[in-house]
């Protein structure tokens, strides 16, 4: 089945194909779409959207209700991730698998409300305090929207953790036709340093805390069970990248000069892609849609790279330890990165 969707909507219907039956949010430009079609949406299901009074008691509510049992979601831009912060810390440490979308606009604090931008790439990873790993999806198009929600909420049960959809005001709000299918079944696999999923009333006993805490659950000053703790919180994403990266690759295998991007700007450096290769310049384009952890070896071939991002240049700037040679284009005035921009950056690396 076709469907004409924008982008939040398509959020919404694949958070529903993938079972989610909770959604406690507060409205937020450029994201506010998402509450509205759940507001009516959940309850056609016997499910529960509830609106809170800010996003602090938005994500303890997901956080609740995926204790009790339930697929639980929520949405918001870039002032209210900031306010959630300390509760995906807790998340992390409690192991609540849970979705969180931040539809990005352009920032810091109020910034501009309907403005898009790629700002918070960094604020997605390192959005709490202390070492821990993120899982962070990016999508770039409106079917990307209704599959990478879908995939955050089995990545989520999967590694039992929080999962970032990191959209943008762009792709939030764009429409475009979207082939949705009749019914989505995945199987979520039991992997080695997850625990298994008890919820309550499930007939365990469960104790929750955002404490170090050892196997039973319980808070523990024990150096040596606080450092295997953590060394396991951050190796059960290290240890399956395999099972959460997403990349795809389009005319990468003769290029001499390859495009990396990510969200919205995707569009545009397929275009350029296209048009240097009207010029003769063999020229690829790497879409990266799992942001973190991120797919490092994308980047290990000798090839001229060009990193186009609508903030200062920060995924440029991490992969920096890994090439030094990287080519940054930056723009953070809320306006996309247009195809004839990166053209211009082709052409000059291929003289």
């Amino acid at each position: 089945m076709v469907e004409l969707l924008q982008g939040n909507e398509a959020c919404v219907k694949g958070a529903l194909a993938a079972g989610c039956r909770f959604y406690a949010g507060y409205p937020i430009t450029p994201s506010s779409e998402i509450a509205e079609m759940m507001a009516v949406e959940l309850p056609k299901r016997g499910g529960v959207f509830i609106q809170m009074e800010d996003e602090i008691g938005s994500i303890a509510a997901v956080i609740g209700a995926s204790l009790a049992g339930a697929r639980a979601m929520t949405a918001t831009s870039g002032p209210g991730i900031s306010l959630m912060a300390e509760n995906i810390g807790f998340a992390i440490m409690a192991e609540i698998p849970c979705v969180i979308v931040d539809v990005q606009r352009v920032g810091p604090s109020t910034g501009h409300a309907t403005k898009p931008s790629q700002g918070d790439v960094m604020m997605a990873r390192w959005g709490t305090h202390g070492d821990h790993r993120v899982v962070v999806l990016s999508p770039s198009s409106v079917s990307d929207m209704f599959w990478l929600t879908f995939k955050a909420f089995r990545f989520a049960e999967m590694l039992r953790t929080p999962v970032i959809l990191l959209s943008d005001e762009i792709i939030g709000h764009m429409r475009t036709d979207v082939e949705l299918p009749d019914e989505v079944e995945e199987e979520i696999p039991e992997l080695e340093d997850v625990p298994s999923f008890h919820p309550f009333g499930g007939g365990k006993r469960y104790h929750v805390t955002g404490l170090v805490h050892d196997e039973t659950g319980f808070p523990t000053n024990d150096g040596e069970i606080i450092e295997k703790q953590l060394k396991r919180l951050i190796r059960k994403i290290e240890r399956h990248r395999d099972k959460i990266t997403i990349v795809e690759r389009l005319n990468v295998e003769d290029a001499d000069v390859v495009i990396l991007a990510y969200g919205c700007v995707v569009r545009s450096a397929i275009r350029a892609m296209y048009l240097a290769r009207e010029e003769g310049i063999k020229c690829g384009v790497v879409d990266v849609k799992t942001l973190w952890p991120f797919p490092y070896e994308v980047v290990e071939s000798e090839f001229k790279l060009i990193v186009p991002e609508m903030n200062s240049g920060l995924i440029a700037d991490d992969l920096r330890k890994v090439r030094n040679d990287v080519i940054s284009i930056t723009k953070m005035n809320g306006e996309i990165i247009y195809p004839h921009e990166i053209l211009e950056i082709i052409r000059r690396v291929s003289n």
